[in-house]
């Protein structure tokens, strides 16, 4: 039989053996061709300017993910050449050379990936499919399917794989050279060596490791770079120390308290996991510290979404201009006049309160910050009555409620409560006015420069004539959104050419905003920020639970001997299904809890580091915390599911 034909039948034999690995593979390719495509897409880059970022944010993550998978293929060649180490050695005693045999090797894994390529790159365009859908709904642009491949993608994605394949095979490849007959033979006996043998070594570095873990999580939240990589230094040692000595320390605790072995399954479940887990700590510590990454780069994913959604105002004006020169206002109104076509405008004064407790109240009892600028407001913001009616009528609302005695007061919902206690009247031209009813609707607040950060007072228009005007304004609304370039030539006015060509501003405290543009650029970010994060969690969660998988379905055999003799011995198929799904549900649960320990702060600090207001609804912490772990644990699932219906069907006797 030629080399060529056992290289054939070794490809088919592994893709059989290790199906979930081929399958990661191909879901891996698919990935990439997708998101390469994204980068030699036209109509996606010509969404947006900013959308040109976005193909060094995917060709980063791209790299990453190329690492990522190279250490996969790594490992998983690795592993199975451990497993095929008897055969491989008897190619050589039947006079085989060890170049042909490293050559064999080498040929069928490369057949392997060669397959991959080839189922991964079709599903990839399905995959582009839905990722340009989702991006073309995010940018309001209509979407066709329409199935056709690029040349650049497909051409990048094989390079990307060749690097994967042949470094990860290379390395095989020259072991293989290097190895006798006696060491193949006798390589598949070769174990992860128990690392502490001392009872007390193991207690010393397991207290070690926690403190490193809780040392770590919280320099991971402190949001500075520095502290942020010596924190995740932390975790790699919290990781390691915690598995290599809780992975030696299991069988010492059973040696101690033998009781526990009989109750139950215990005694067949923990002999099998203590046999697994002695001799696999380093794996189960790499396993987790990718979980780790997974849960944060997803969870950053999630709240880099919630920050861009919660500070777009989606039923705001379609334009807003504000500038504390009231000639600079009218100028853009009549630009706006004559450019757009205009459904409605209204230009109004926003007026300098003389109450300076309302704000420190806020800050103490709402978690409320404010913007602090020499030339800002230290006070709360005031409106004349009838310009708030004119504004709420432009954006659709029902009429507000207007008192001669009383203030109305609109903010964003978070400050609802806290100035709902707030019963401090309020002084203009000596007339005082009582706290009157509170509005939340979106009214352009959580703007830098727009209808008061954050809140607003709403009084009558005779009493704002004796106060200082801070600020000029300009709303609009239009027939259809803006474009780019209509958005360009009216901001153009902001700014002026300086005499070495480059632009600047003209006035600080002019500000433009159109719905329009900050919806281009929202969905810009996110395609910048969140699918590449998205990316690599998804591709650090299957690597890892691939990893798994492979080591737990290469154990078929011995698995079917134990509960074969189980059986024997009088044990009913009833216990034996339940001792097998107890080793698994515990073999794939010791990973996971510390990477959802060091995760669930870690999401929470990130979320309520963002200013107040901007994480509610959809983007509150509590929803990010629970999406991120649902999202992780059905892929996580998944692979589970996977292993135990492959072990029940293989192992179990009939």
């Amino acid at each position: 039989m030629t080399l060529s034909k056992l290289s054939f039948r070794g490809a088919k034999r592994q893709a059989g053996d290790y199906l979930i690995y081929f399958v990661t593979v191909v879901m891996v390719c698919a990935m990439l061709y997708a998101f390469n495509s994204l980068v030699f897409s036209e109509e996606i880059h010509n969404l947006s300017d900013m959308m040109d970022n976005m193909t060094l944010t995917i060709v980063l993550a791209s790299i990453v993910v190329v690492f990522i998978i190279g250490w996969l293929v790594s490992y998983t060649t690795g592993f199975m050449l451990s497993r095929r180490s008897r055969e491989l050695g008897t190619y050589l005693l039947i006079g085989l050379e060890n170049k042909q045999v490293a050559r064999l090797f080498f040929l069928e894994n490369l057949l392997v990936g060669g397959v991959a390529l080839l189922f991964g790159v079709p599903l990839g365009n399905l995959v582009y499919q839905a990722l340009r859908a989702i991006l073309l709904t995010m940018f309001s642009a209509p979407y066709h399917f329409r199935y056709d491949f690029s040349l650049k993608a497909i051409g990048l994605t094989y390079v990307y794989f060749a690097a994967i394949y042949f470094f990860a095979l290379f390395r095989s490849r020259k072991r293989i050279r290097r190895m006798k007959i006696y060491d193949l033979i006798y390589f598949e006996r070769q174990n992860e060596a128990e690392l502490f043998k001392k009872s007390k070594t193991r207690k010393t570095l397991f207290a070690v490791s926690i403190a490193f873990g809780i040392a770590g999580t919280i320099l991971l939240m402190t949001a500075q770079f520095l502290l942020g990589v010596i924190g995740a230094g932390c975790i790699i040692v919290f990781v390691y120390g915690f598995f290599t000595s809780f992975s030696s320390g299991v069988p010492a605790y059973f040696d101690q308290k033998p009781e526990r072995k009989y109750r139950g399954q215990s005694l067949i479940v923990f002999r099998t996991l203590t046999a697994k887990l002695a001799t696999m700590g380093v794996v189960m510590a790499t396993v987790a510290l990718l979980f780790t990454a997974t849960l944060l780069t997803e969870g950053s994913g999630m709240v880099f979404n919630g920050i861009f959604q919660g500070r777009l105002e989606k039923d705001a004006f379609d334009l807003l201009f504000v500038s504390d020169q009231e000639s600079h206002r009218d100028q853009c109104r009549k630009n706006m006049e004559q450019q757009l076509p205009l459904t409605s405008s209204w230009q109004y004064k926003l007026y300098q309160g003389n109450d300076d407790s309302l704000i420190p109240y806020l800050e103490e009892t709402a978690g409320y910050y404010q913007y602090r600028y020499s030339h800002d407001y230290n006070g709360p913001l005031l409106m004349a009555c009838s310009d708030y009616a004119a504004l709420r009528d432009m954006l659709g609302l029902p009429p507000a409620e207007p008192s001669p005695d009383c203030y109305i007061i609109h903010c964003l919902p978070y400050l609802e409560d806290a100035l709902g206690q707030w019963k401090q009247p309020l002084s203009l031209d000596e007339k005082t006015l009582i706290p009157g009813k509170i509005y939340t609707e979106q009214f352009a607040q959580n703007l830098w420069n727009g209808n008061g950060h954050q809140f607003l007072l709403v009084v009558p228009d005779e009493l704002c004539a004796g106060q200082p005007v801070l600020r000029f304004a300009v709303a609009a609304m239009t027939e259809y959104d803006i474009t780019t370039k209509q958005y360009e030539m009216l901001s153009g006015m902001l700014y002026e050419q300086a005499a070495d060509g480059t632009y600047t501003r003209k006035d600080e405290w002019d500000y433009l905003y159109a719905k329009a543009s900050l919806l281009r650029d929202t969905a810009a970010w996110s395609a910048m920020a969140v699918f590449p994060l998205f990316y690599l969690a998804l591709t650090l969660a299957m690597t890892a639970a691939t990893v798994l998988t492979v080591q737990q379905l290469s154990e078929e055999g011995r698995y079917r001997r134990q509960f074969e003799l189980l059986r024997k011995l009088g044990m009913d198929s009833g216990e034996i299904r339940r001792a097998l799904f107890w080793q698994l549900g515990i073999y794939y649960l010791m990973p996971v809890i510390p990477p959802v320990l060091v995760a669930i702060p870690f999401i929470l600090n990130m979320c309520n580091g963002v200013e107040p207001g901007t994480m509610v609804g959809a983007s509150s912490p509590s929803v990010i915390l629970a999406v991120s772990l649902g999202l992780f644990f059905l892929v996580y699932l998944i692979y589970t599911v996977i292993a135990y219906i492959n072990m029940k069907r293989n192992v179990l006797p009939e």
